[in-house]
């Protein structure tokens, strides 16, 4: 990813067609301050609501957007909702869009945001992927909502906490493990972890990959930032606990 012109967002380098355009917001640039300094964009993290309205309007204002993102009430779920039927809910990990005026967007800081979109340039999705999440399917829903073939979507793995950083318990490997249908998926999860004395060092990005390819996956771009490491730019729960949200969005135009 290479930085905005706009200096406080990243651009997506990914060959999507050129009426989706997709962003990354970076923590700096904003109205927020203390913990949550300075563009933070989630409203239930308990920063002032005010800062995050006007972090929220600057967002829209910068990136030109044609709608008010459709922020979701993320639960850690597989859902995948469709953001442009006007009586939709917001409570699910997921949403797509096939109109020009929607905007999807999911907020991070340590799980991982995943875009997608077709190579017809006709329908796009954002994902929050954290670990329970992704063990439970939820890139296969993503991908199950769009109507072209898995071959003919192409899919960007966000900034997410990386594999040096993400300490986990065996419960997290045997949900993986779980979900692996054969010898050779089984290989790829046991690959995708680490043991560190006696807890394991995860890496949320091949396990994506994984998830992916088990579908028919093959365009698959990003998966090179951690958000723990990196505190210039991005959130992170698991560094400060009290913290803000980066958004990513994808919309058509």
């Amino acid at each position: 990813m290479t930085a905005s012109p706009l200096r406080h967002f990243l651009q997506p380098k990914w060959p999507t067609p050129k009426n989706v355009k997709s962003a990354i917001s970076l923590r700096s640039g904003g109205f927020s301050g203390g913990l949550f300094s300075s563009n933070n964009l989630a409203t239930h993290v308990g920063d002032n609501a005010d800062s995050v309205a006007h972090n929220r309007r600057q967002l829209q204002v910068n990136l030109g957007l044609p709608s008010v993102p459709h922020w979701l009430d993320q639960v850690h779920g597989v859902d995948v909702i469709c953001a442009d039927a006007p009586a939709v809910g917001n409570r699910a990990d997921g949403s797509y869009s096939r109109r020009s005026a929607t905007v999807c967007a999911v907020l991070t800081a340590d799980c991982m945001p995943v875009l997608l979109c077709n190579q017809a340039g006709d329908q796009v999705a954002a994902v929050h992927a954290g670990w329970r999440g992704l063990a439970a399917g939820i890139l296969q829903n993503a991908v199950a909502s769009f109507d072209q073939p898995a071959e003919q979507i192409l899919v960007f793995l966000g900034p997410g906490i990386g594999a040096d950083e993400f300490e986990v318990g065996s419960d997290v490997r045997q949900a993986f493990m779980a979900t692996a249908k054969d010898t050779a998926s089984r290989f790829l999860v046991e690959r995708a972890f680490r043991t560190r004395g006696d807890r394991y060092v995860a890496d949320l990005y091949a396990l994506a990959r994984i998830k992916l390819q088990s579908v028919g996956v093959g365009h698959i771009y990003g998966g090179n930032c951690c958000t723990v490491s990196d505190g210039r730019r991005f959130y992170s729960y698991r560094r400060d606990l009290y913290t803000g949200r980066n958004a990513s969005l994808i919309w058509l135009c």
